[in-house]
């Protein structure tokens, strides 16, 4: 369980870093800037469906949201603008001093 657990966290933390990127092009649809604001709004708000004070619980429904709505607003990014994140999302990363691909 914590495997996929860890597995989701190091997925979404990419995506998000993805959308990042995504949002700040011109190319990228208002619609997909908004979606992603607001997503990022309720994820760090303390007003929340379940609220963060229980433990583990707290964040569940941060997680469940992430999982289920970052693919969403990720189909709607233009396919040029997602390769040109995901290219300065892996540059990104390659530079964060916690990567396991550094050498």
């Amino acid at each position: 369980m914590f495997l996929r657990l860890a597995r989701l966290a190091r997925s979404c933390g990419r995506d998000i870093l993805v959308l990042f990127h995504a949002c700040r092009r011109p190319e990228t649809p208002l619609p997909v800037k908004l979606a992603s604001l607001l997503l990022a709004l309720y994820v760090i708000s303390p007003v929340d469906l379940i609220p963060d004070l229980i433990p583990l619980l707290g964040w569940v429904d941060d997680a469940v949201l992430l999982a289920l709505l970052l693919p969403v607003i990720i189909r709607m990014v233009p396919e040029p603008v997602i390769r040109e994140a995901s290219l300065a999302s892996d540059q990104t990363l390659e530079r964060w001093p916690f990567s396991r691909n550094r050498s």
